[in-house]
């Protein structure tokens, strides 16, 4: 064991491999590459307002620190599950001290920036305004909804993005043999296999990947030995869930993909999205929902029995639960995505929709109207209908049944795909016939 991690045991792996530079930070090469602005910042020691976006892992903490570093800044850091606006007003009072006594800038790190509310995040303005303080937050949600407009248009977006599961593997690697802060003075063998194991565990999450590795080390030591086995590594890395943010950004960007997926006739993408939100601890009857509404609005009358499928599906996970309920739904999802699709009546609902808003509440026409009463029918409610059933095919050819003062409509337009294609051709040979006047109701 090292001297820095014997002195202090309690420290974990993680927290001892904390780069401190950004030649030693794993991946983010899309914002830390040498010319790109972030990088070029940092090494200017240029402080700017911004807000790190990304998963849990991927070093939004340490890039924090080192921003502050490089800029010969105070670095105060809050937390916002724990902090209020107290905690705000006295680190504005420590950077103002700091400022009067060095001369230097303060660099206030808020992680979890989205748990604080609008009155709690208006706070920071006026002291961005008047650079008290640099401000940099941290987020795994999306700050397009978590974080208000004003800081939002003070501080730059910068998106971070999980590992790969070679970035992991480097970074394994090197606490491996790294003997000051990670195990090398354990001298602690491990293949590449076991390496990659724990890596692809991990999900893209560093800290979680030298957690385990932490974890197999003692296993290792427990047993007397000096090899992490591949076996040791499927102990440590077994029962780990992937990522999935219950209603968070991950939560709706697994089920649009999987929505996108069915729209656009591939089974396996849907097959893969499905498989991935279940395999997250997603809510199946959330899915079961959902899969409904791609049935009526993707597939609609192109295949009418895609919709009495993904019903029967809810219906059958709804009693039978998991498997076997899992297994109806994805037999939903493969046949909604290879049956033909039509969103005529997505559409036609819109644009009627549309008309119903604009053009308010107009009159029923007086031949529409239900006439159950002698008075309503001498005021000549119902007269001049047309009972379709006594018209040739029951229809009344010429008719009209949308309210006077409105332009005539044609909402619904099949395609040209399934069953569709039938519905389509018979609209148009009743709409071609001539106009009739059958009896009257």
């Amino acid at each position: 064991m090292s001297q820095a991690a014997a002195g202090d045991p309690l420290r974990p792996l993680a927290d001892r491999m904390r780069p401190r530079s950004l030649g030693e930070f794993a991946g983010q090469q899309h914002l830390l590459a040498p010319g790109k602005p972030l990088q070029a910042s940092i090494a200017a020691g240029q402080l700017h307002s911004l807000i790190l976006w990304g998963p849990p892992g991927t070093g939004k903490t340490t890039l924090a620190r080192l921003i502050a570093h490089s800029s010969n800044a105070q670095f105060i850091a809050l937390s916002a599950v724990m902090a209020g606006v107290k905690d705000i007003r006295a680190a504005v009072e420590a950077a103002r001290a700091f400022r009067a006594q060095h001369g230097r800038p303060t660099l206030l790190f808020l992680d979890e920036v989205h748990r604080f509310n609008k009155a709690q995040q208006d706070t920071f303005l006026p002291y961005l305004e008047d650079g008290t303080l640099t401000f940099v937050g941290a987020t795994t949600e999306n700050p397009s909804f978590e974080v208000v407009s004003a800081l939002l248009s003070r501080a730059r977006v910068y998106v971070l993005r999980t590992l790969s599961v070679e970035e992991l593997t480097a970074l394994l690697q090197s606490a491996l043999i790294d003997a000051e802060r990670g195990l090398g003075a354990e001298q602690l063998v491990a293949g590449q296999e076991a390496l990659e194991l724990i890596a692809r565990a991990a999900d893209g999450d560093a800290r979680r990947a030298l957690n385990m590795l932490e974890l197999a080390a003692g296993l290792v030591a427990a047993g007397s030995g000096r090899e992490l086995t591949v076996a040791i590594a499927q102990e440590v890395a077994s029962g780990g869930l992937r990522r999935f943010d219950k209603g968070g950004d991950q939560f709706y960007d697994q089920i649009s993909a999987l929505h996108k997926s069915v729209r656009g006739s591939d089974p396996d993408g849907a097959l893969y999205w499905l498989c991935r939100m279940l395999d997250g601890g997603c809510d199946p009857l959330y899915i079961a929902r959902r899969v409904t509404r791609m049935a009526v609005e993707d597939v609609g009358l192109g295949d009418p029995r895609a919709f009495t499928l993904s019903l029967d599906a809810w219906g059958a996970y709804e009693r039978m639960g998991s498997p076997e309920g899992e297994l109806a739904i994805a037999t939903a999802v493969v046949y909604l995505a290879c049956a033909p699709k039509s969103n005529a009546v997505y559409v036609a609902m819109g644009e009627a929709q549309a008309d119903v808003a604009e053009f308010g509440t107009l009159e029923v026409p007086l031949h529409l109207r239900n006439a159950p009463t002698r008075l309503m029918k001498n005021l000549g409610y119902g007269r001049d209908y047309r009972y379709a059933h006594d018209e040739p095919d029951a229809f009344a050819a010429g008719e009209r049944y949308l309210p006077d003062g409105m332009p005539d409509r044609r909402y619904y337009r099949p395609v040209s795909r399934g069953l569709e294609i039938k519905i389509g051709e018979a609209l148009a040979r009743l709409r071609a016939g001539p106009v009739s006047k059958g009896k009257k109701a």
